[in-house]
């Protein structure tokens, strides 16, 4: 597993969801990761990557990619969990 750096101190990456997406001939993907800290504290982040670097800034998502996005949590049963309660359906 991947450890990261946040706010809260290292974090290790539990399950990661990737959402491709197409601006014009611009293409990226969104990433979705639940992380998880030494002592248990689960954190979401959301960021996005473009020729493999990954960049935090904001995230835009389009309703078409946030149906992708639900799609893509059908195989990732814990950041699910984690988002529950998020709207995330029409």
């Amino acid at each position: 597993m991947a450890t990261t750096q946040t706010p809260w101190g290292k974090a290790t990456t539990v399950e990661e969801v990737t959402v491709p997406q197409r601006a014009a001939e611009r293409r990226f993907s969104t990433l979705v990761q639940l992380l998880e800290t030494a002592d248990g504290e689960q954190l979401v982040r959301f960021s996005y990557s473009t020729g493999g670097a990954v960049r935090r800034g904001p995230v835009t998502l389009r309703a078409r990619d946030l149906e992708r996005l639900q799609a893509a949590l059908a195989d990732s049963p814990t950041l699910r969990r984690a988002l529950k309660g998020v709207a995330m359906s029409r």
